[in-house]
């Protein structure tokens, strides 16, 4: 039998060295923790630090901005495809879709200079938040937004999809939701990414890649999950018994544990508080009192601490975003921490090659096909 050491699922495997993200002694971003950055900072700016790998000053974020103003705008052969795409696709299936056509048109393609590299993330940060309203939109017939510079990347993301601004709160809200999505270490959407550039494939692939490891339920589509355990449950005066019920029979509730934070993770507790807050500007705690019921019963019986997916799916819930949304928002943020995954395996690259444990049949002789048994 085989001495070499195997990790299901790769766990606790060292795969690689990273200087855009840590989850040691808490999550932060090149060097900030992540309650400093949702607090104190904005999406443009943590999505420019993870590309850049320093924070902006007030002219740089200024052209930041307006590069990604002037990218908000997609082919018209692409918003037109986008709207034949049959109804019953879902819009991750649509955006991994549309994203890899707008590759067709950027005009450093083929370019592997991380400048270059940098530029085409930065464009695309513009772009996706067009392909996601543009395909909700068309897919219920409802007529385009056009994107306002005047507004912040959160709110006029929000305003493309509804067609109404935000409130302050709402906008605020999203914003943090979009930094603490921003980048997470080498997660499996992130390690794919990695993967596919070490080949020395180009960036757009690489995020592709991505989207399509993001789609997963055990990844990205916990979110849309986590929304329908709590419309399941729907009255707080039942959540205590559902749970109860749930958990003897072994049922998996979505947005709870997780890979690397045993003692919780510490996105959910910041977002948690703004789910609060939007529930008492909307006046209806409903879905709080069952999730608090729900969550102190799955920490106490399982010792099983919330995860981001578990507050984000109210938050957006509260901001009138249909549950296809969500993970797609995802990628608006994510985007911004693939890229600087491709870029830095770009820059040290070593193509990422693992072994198999084999555990077929042994070595055996070829029988021709008249010796065969039938």
């Amino acid at each position: 039998m085989s001495t070499e050491a195997y990790h299901p699922g790769l766990e606790g495997v060292i795969a690689g060295e990273t200087a855009i993200s840590s989850i040691t002694g808490g999550l932060s971003y090149r060097g900030y923790s992540i309650t400093d950055l949702a607090v104190q900072s904005t999406f443009p700016e943590v999505a420019y630090l993870l590309l850049h790998g320093e924070l902006p000053n007030e002219e740089e974020l200024a052209d930041f901005k307006t590069i990604l103003d002037e990218s908000a705008t997609i082919d018209p052969s692409i918003i037109q495809f986008l709207g034949q795409i049959p109804l019953h696709v879902s819009s991750m299936d649509a955006l991994r879709t549309g994203v890899s056509a707008v590759a067709h048109f950027d005009p450093q393609l083929d370019d592997d200079r991380p400048a270059a590299k940098i530029a085409q993330a930065t464009r695309l940060l513009g772009q996706i938040p067009i392909l996601i309203a543009a395909r909700h939109r068309l897919r219920r017939g409802l007529p385009l937004i056009p994107h306002d510079p005047e507004l912040s990347f959160a709110g006029s993301l929000l305003r493309l999809i509804t067609g109404e601004t935000p409130s302050p709160l709402a906008e605020k809200a999203f914003d943090v939701s979009l930094i603490l999505y921003a980048e997470h270490e080498f997660n499996a959407s992130t390690f794919t990414a990695r993967v596919i550039t070490s080949t020395q494939s180009d960036l757009y692939s690489s995020i592709v890649g991505a989207i399509g490891a993001l789609k997963g339920a055990l990844h990205g589509g916990a979110n849309e999950r986590v929304l329908e355990v709590l419309q399941e449950v729907d009255d707080p005066s039942r959540a205590d018994d559902w749970v109860r019920e749930a958990l003897s029979k072994k049922r998996r509730i979505m947005g709870f544990g997780h890979r690397v934070y045993k003692d919780g993770d510490p996105r959910a507790t910041i977002l948690r508080n703004y789910c609060q807050m939007l529930a008492a500007e909307r006046e209806d705690n409903r879905l709080e009192r069952i999730a608090d019921t729900i969550e102190s019963f799955v920490k106490s019986e399982k010792g099983l601490p919330p995860n981001l997916d578990w507050p984000s799916a109210r938050l957006y819930h509260y901001l009138d975003l249909e549950v296809d949304l969500f993970t797609p928002l995802f990628v608006a943020s994510r985007v911004a921490g693939w890229a600087a995954h491709v870029i830095e395996q770009g820059a040290n690259n070593r193509l990422i090659r693992p072994r198999s444990r084999y555990i077929g049949p042994p070595s055996r002789p070829y029988l021709r096909l008249d010796e065969r048994s039938n």
